[in-house]
């Protein structure tokens, strides 16, 4: 019987990939056969790749600053060299994150936020779908959030940024469903990350708050994002497209 997770030989990008659910994603491809470059902000992308290739995966890593366009263009152009002169799966991972209070939040920071969590990866799936368009479709997985389905506090930027992923996503389903490019999201719920430190301190309110709404009685991991990614990245999704799944232990049904 054949294997529909089964992704021997398929050409894949994924940004995020050094750390947290990125770093644990790109080991759900490479486990699974897929040719693999990750994207990270400085040089420690390398030794990710070196450690994932140790392990007998295939592995490139290549250091890009997502803020900048022409950066993520020439990023673009370069993965594909390396992938052999396509993509079959790009996984937008990569986020970054600011707190204020919403009077308070700085342009400079809200600019920031905008650029590398919503701009940069509605660029990237612009620049995929162009090359699987010419080889039979592929498949796009973005990163959403809980915070695609309601406001958070202290986080305007991040908030905004993750509602208009899921909202592109559903917009590129309606034009690129139909040339085979599935476009998903995941929504991770509350994850035990680095994003995350302020909010995992035990003496939070907040963390006790948030514990007690997961019906699941803990916190995500990068281990979670596994299934729900692989799913989304192979054959087996091939009907599914413009979705935005959460993976948050039962938070937005509680």
């Amino acid at each position: 019987m054949n294997n529909p997770f089964d992704l021997t030989g398929k050409r894949a990008l994924l940004t995020g990939g050094t750390r947290g659910l990125g770093k644990d994603m790109a080991e759900g491809l490479l486990e699974q056969g897929t040719n693999l470059v990750i994207w990270g902000t400085n040089e420690k992308v390398h030794a990710v790749a070196k450690e994932f290739c140790d392990k007998g995966y295939q592995c490139q890593g290549l250091v890009v600053d997502l803020a900048d366009r022409t950066a993520r263009t020439e990023g673009f152009a370069k993965s594909l060299e390396l992938l052999g002169g396509g993509i079959d799966i790009l996984v937008n991972v990569a986020g970054i994150q600011r707190r204020y209070p919403c009077e308070e939040f700085p342009l400079d920071d809200w600019d920031a936020v905008i650029e590398v969590n919503q701009t940069a990866p509605f660029h990237l799936c612009q620049l995929a779908a162009k090359d699987m368009m010419t080889h039979g479709g592929g498949k796009i997985i973005n990163v959403a959030s809980m915070l695609s389905f309601f406001g958070g506090q202290t986080v305007p930027a991040y908030a905004a940024s993750k509602g208009a992923v899921a909202q592109f996503t559903k917009a590129m389903c309606n034009e690129w469903a139909s040339k085979n490019i599935q476009v998903n999201a995941l929504a991770p719920g509350y994850m035990d990350t680095d994003m995350n430190t302020a909010l995992t301190d035990p003496e939070n309110p907040r963390f006790k708050e948030i514990t007690g709404r997961i019906p699941a009685q803990r916190w995500g991991n990068g281990q979670d994002m596994k299934g729900p990614c692989l799913f989304l990245a192979s054959s087996a999704s091939d009907y599914l497209s413009g979705a935005i799944i959460p993976v948050d232990g039962g938070y937005l049904v509680k």
